[in-house]
């Protein structure tokens, strides 16, 4: 049931009247074709009538009030028609031009009333039973000005002929009856003409509802499109984001069809590259500064100064790759080749170290940049299902790692092959790398430091030199708040701000509501430094809404649009394409109860009619018992549905009850019900008339001399002076009895107001049903039928030619055929308009289920770039955007699982395409490590990142503080023996894979547990990552450890053995930075004791 205040009616009408947007679209698409039909057809109605009356050889002069009525309001209708192609004059004074049509269809019925000798009671009812028609279904007025003009027609005609016709001194017989039924085809026509408004304007609302929330939703979908393109930019290069964007909808769809369909190999999107330039990085002494740092502090350091390196990256054409706690590189010359990116690598090097310079000599902490370059090829790409990174292999990258931590801190370390390619563009001298890492001193390599041509080292000290007082101040700091306040001055990019603010104006798209159309809301996201942003992309919105609204608008009348969108196919309105036509003709009708009800309703009128004026006789009783019969049983069916409101559930089991619903639902029971009532309208509007036809033409030749007798005597006289016994039966006295053929032609008229009332019902049914009715209707009145018309035109006006409009013959063809036309010309207009809303419901929905999916891929995409408690912080309901995101754990288990013999495994040749079948197996054994993810048992545990062969991650990062802490009361570190059981698997899976590659790899493991930070940083890339004391004992735990075997500390076998694992103690082994520390192997050989 619509909720209150849905439609058009009553409190809604002045508000839907004040909503411009909505006023053009009514105007446009509603109004003004109607009134440009009508207006049509009017004119061609008055050209028709000055036609027949110089056919029928009338004089102008005998009938000049007629003449000149006629020509007068065709010439106004044809001012009226040019002026409303005036687009703006239309919209203003369309009313006016309501009223002033009106009035003049009003004047013009009067003057067709009193023009010639003769005055009836019947006259002109036809005429003004089409202008109240009209009112509602044609001209732009309101319901409530309809209303008021279509009773003000009605009752004007029935009290001037009631008055006029009174008061001759001899009224006719049968006037009451006549009046009222006048009052009935009035009445008929209001309720029908106000059903068939109100159901039209119920229909263009929420026409025009879809047609602004497809608008919205598709704008919705752009910028979910572009969210999106931003998601993976946000982690991949342009170049290879859409290679991946294009597979995982391929993978979707087959995934749709072929539900259990899996290939033996996971998809590989790597390239080679050559002629490229590796830069790593790494700031010296920021692990010490890390130990000192807030969870606040550490990643807003990383993400100021990683954002600085990433503008700085930018202006160098260097793309960053990845960053590994505070280590960071980038490689010149992806993905398009650059002849200078040996400078470009060389230069951000030199820029990164006076970047850290300056924030060294500033802020007195004691930190510096060691930079190492290499040049040469790599394989880039990204490997795995889930934390997608974009990573580069290569014996060059290797190289280029080791040059970096071979280095000087403060000088950028390079090769001499980088120096070939610089072209002696900087100075540079003897690097000796091999004094100070065995791998370049295994390779024998020469190496060189850069010489930083805009100044020597000491003086950019002196530059960054601060005052003392300043120095003296900041030394009361700690080094981590002087580093952090110095480096939010940067300003660096917070990570997904490019995504929050196209959010922001996709959020904000309203749901379409007459609350909201005089002003669209756009819900406020709580940005409370960007609300000036805000309201600017609030109105760029909504201009952007309304151009395409207007657009849509302009299209919506214009038949090339009609068949852009596939409406018309033809001649008819139908869809071109047959899947949309069988979608539309098959759609539930739950109105469909009401088209018949209105239908019964003119049957009804009919019935009034026949029984004040027509002969009574055992035909017209059978002949209605009968239709009103099968109308009953076609009502009681159509609102058997609604008996469940008022009767108990176990009357549901009725089969009345599921007839009603599937003629709701199924064409196949809809359409032969369609047709059965109107057949049975337009049939018995005129079935009594044959008989009664035949009955008085024979009667009516014997008399015919008569009434001519009488007609001589009285010539003068009214209708009402032939009568000779006023008070016997209707059907006795020759002549007069004819009286009732006009209200024949009203009960016609009627049968065809009721195939317009089925107004999602097929256009072919109703329109053929119409054409054959009105060709029918006029055989039998013009032949059949006559004889009798014209011996009741010979008793009225003797041997006086009337004019058209009161010859009852001429009067009742023009009137079927004026009728005929209207309907036909407005069932097609109403066909257009069902299926158009029909159309923009369809696309609605389709783009609905689109936009569902791009937010649920969008949602995957970021949860794939981010644990999902975190995604939310970016993409919930109550976003932080302003806010970087951080979190402190007090107990968080870290993995690091790495295959060392990998990189003997890997090599560069031609048989495996120089190391890219290599990395083949590498992507099988991560993305069958990612798939052990899925599994419920392991929810918990979070993959932090791929480093080469080496499998990051990390268990209890999923819960808060408080909820880790009542955890941990109720089971005490359960996670970390989730973390083991998620190691023995990877083991198991590496040695499936082993087996059917013919490998023989081991995996080294390293498991530790304590507190550690986690933060989203950078803005270029936004990475999601952990740092802590914990994490780097963990890394060492694994470079330290043995093949196939699992290495924790001290503390977390403690924890192990309280959750019955076995450990067996390795003894003191020297970490780096963290002295001799005492570990144990889990033994993997026995269970797990309970």
């Amino acid at each position: 049931m619509p909720s209150r205040g849905k439609y058009f009616i009553n409190e809604n009408e002045t508000r839907r009247r004040t909503d411009s947007l909505f006023e053009t679209y009514f105007c446009i698409t509603q109004q003004f074709p109607l009134v440009f039909l009508f207006l049509l057809i009017i004119a061609v109605a008055c050209i028709s009538l000055i036609i027949v009356f110089f056919v029928n050889d009338l004089r102008v002069t005998d009938h000049l009030r007629f003449f000149v009525t006629l020509c007068t309001a065709l010439g106004i209708f044809v001012v009226i028609f040019v002026l409303i192609f005036i687009e703006s004059l239309f919209q203003r004074c369309m009313k006016i031009f309501a009223l002033f049509i009106w009035l003049c269809l009003l004047t013009m019925g009067f003057i067709f009333i009193f023009t010639g000798e003769r005055i009836s009671a019947w006259d002109q009812v036809p005429f003004f039973l089409y202008i109240i028609f009209v009112l509602y279904t044609m001209l732009p007025l309101s319901m409530r000005d309809a209303i008021l003009a279509s009773l003000l027609s009605s009752v004007s005609h029935v009290i001037t002929l009631s008055i006029y016709l009174s008061a001759t001194s001899k009224p006719p017989t049968f006037l009451a009856q006549q009046l009222v039924s006048n009052a009935v085809i009035f009445l008929c026509g209001c309720l029908v003409g106000f059903f068939h408004k109100f159901s039209m304007e119920r229909a263009l609302e929420q026409t025009y509802e879809d047609t602004l929330s497809c608008i919205q939703i598709g704008m919705q979908l752009d910028v979910k499109k572009k969210q999106q393109e931003s998601l993976l930019l946000s982690v991949l290069p342009v170049y290879i984001s859409m290679e991946m964007k294009l597979s995982i909808i391929e993978r979707l769809r087959e995934s749709n069809y072929y539900p259990h369909k899996r290939d033996n190999f996971h998809s590989l999107y790597v390239k080679r590259h050559q002629n490229v330039s590796i830069l790593y990085a790494d700031i010296v002494g920021f692990t010490r500064l890390a130990s000192d740092c807030s969870p606040k502090e550490l990643v807003v350091m990383l993400n100021e100064l990683f954002g600085k390196f990433d503008q700085i990256a930018k202006e160098n054409e260097c793309m960053r790759i990845k960053i590994l706690g505070d280590c960071y590189y980038c490689v010149s010359g992806l993905p398009v080749s650059l002849p200078k990116h040996a400078r470009n690598c060389v230069k951000m090097g030199l820029d990164m170290c006076e970047a850290i310079e300056q924030v060294r000599a500033v802020t007195m902490v004691d930190i510096s940049m060691r930079v190492g370059v290499h040049s040469g090829n790599v394989l880039c790409g990204v490997i795995g299902l889930r934390k997608w990174q974009y990573d580069v292999w290569s014996h060059d990258v290797t190289l280029a790692n080791h040059m970096e931590s071979g280095g000087v801190p403060g000088r950028v370390h390079i090769t001499a092959t980088t120096l070939s390619y610089l072209q002696k563009a900087y100075e540079v001298e003897e690097g000796n790398g091999h004094q100070r890492n065995a791998y370049l001193n295994e390779l024998k390599l020469k190496t060189y430091l850069v010489i930083d041509p805009r100044t020597t080292q000491q003086s950019l000290k002196s530059r960054h030199l601060p005052k003392p007082g300043y120095v003296n101040e900041r030394l009361k700091m700690r080094a981590s708040v002087r580093m952090t306040r110095y480096l939010e001055s940067w300003g660096a990019v917070k990570p997904f701000a490019h995504l929050q603010q196209r959010e922001s104006v996709g959020s904000e798209i309203p749901t379409p509501s007459r609350k909201t159309r005089k002003e669209i809301p756009m819900r406020s996201l709580g940005l409370h430094r960007s609300l000036d942003r805000n309201k600017s992309q609030k109105r760029r919105f909504e201009e952007e809404l309304h151009e395409k609204m207007i657009t849509t608008i302009n299209g919506i009348n214009s038949h090339k649009e009609s068949i852009k969108c596939g409406i018309f196919a033809g001649v008819t309105p139908s869809f071109s394409e047959k899947g949309l036509e069988k979608a539309y003709r098959s759609v539930c009708l739950p109105h469909m109860r009401y088209y018949a009800g209105c239908a019964t309703l003119i049957f009804v009128s009919i019935f009034v009619v026949h029984l004040l004026v027509m002969p009574l006789n055992v035909l017209l009783g059978v002949s209605f018992g009968i239709a009103a019969a099968v109308l009953l049983i076609i009502l009681f069916v159509s609102f058997a549905g609604y008996a469940k409101l008022w009767m108990n559930n176990s009357s549901s089991s009725n089969p009345f009850f599921g007839i009603s619903e599937a003629v709701t639902k199924k064409p196949i029971l809809r359409l032969p019900l369609t047709l059965i009532v109107i057949v049975v309208v337009l049939v018995i509007s005129l079935l009594n008339l044959y008989s009664i036809s035949e009955m008085h033409t024979k009667t009516n030749e014997t008399n015919l001399h008569l009434h001519h007798l009488q007609y001589n005597t009285n010539a003068t006289g009214n209708e009402s002076d032939n009568l000779t016994d006023p008070s016997q039966n209707k059907t006795n006295s020759s002549g007069r009895e004819n009286y009732f053929l006009p209200y024949y032609v009203c009960c016609c008229i009627l049968g065809l107001i009721a195939c317009s009332v089925f107004l999602r019902i097929s256009f072919e049914v109703k329109a053929l049903l119409l054409i054959i009715a009105c060709v029918v209707y006029n055989i039998i009145f013009l032949k059949n039928c006559a004889f009798s018309f014209e011996e009741y035109k010979t008793f009225l006006y003797g041997s006086a030619t009337p004019s058209p409009t009161k010859n009852p013959k001429i009067m009742g063809s023009f009137y079927l055929l004026l009728f005929g036309f209207t309907l036909l010309f407005l069932i097609k207009q109403n066909a257009y308009y069902c299926r158009l809303d029909f159309l923009w419901k369809n696309k609605f929905k389709r783009e609905r289920e689109e936009i569902e999916t791009m937010e649920n891929l969008n949602r995957l995409l970021l949860e794939n770039v981010l644990p999902g408690h975190v995604a939310k912080h970016f993409i919930g309901e109550n976003k932080k955007n302003e806010e970087l995101y951080h979190q402190s754990y007090d107990c968080v288990c870290i993995m690091f699982a790495s295959v060392p013999d990998f990189k003997e495994f890997y090599t560069e040749c031609d048989v495996n395409k120089e190391g890219l079948e290599c990395l083949r197996l590498l992507n099988e054994i991560i993305a069958d490590f990612d798939e052990l993810l899925s599994k419920p048992k392991f929810s918990s545990v979070e993959k932090i990142k791929t480093i080469g062969s080496t499998y990051m991650a990390a268990a209890g990062l999923s819960i808060g503080t408080g909820q880790e802490n009542k955890q941990d009361k109720e089971k005490p570190c359960a996670h970390i023996g989730i973390m083991v059981e998620f190691a023995t698997a990877l083991m198991s899976k590496l040695d499936g894979i082993n087996r059917h590659s013919f490998n023989n790899f081991k995996l080294r493991v390293g498991i530790n547990h304590g507190p550690v930070i986690a933060g989203v940083i950078g803005a270029q890339k936004p990475q999601y990552d952990i740092w802590g004391n914990a994490v780097n004992v963990a890394s060492r735990m694994d470079s330290t450890g043995e093949l196939g075997k699992i290495q924790v500390t001290e503390e977390t076998c403690n924890v192990l053995r309280q959750l019955g694992y076995s450990c067996e103690s390795r003894g003191l082994i020297s970490v780096k930075g963290k002295g001799d520390l005492q570990t144990y192997f889990l033994c993997m050989d026995m269970n797990k004791s309970h």
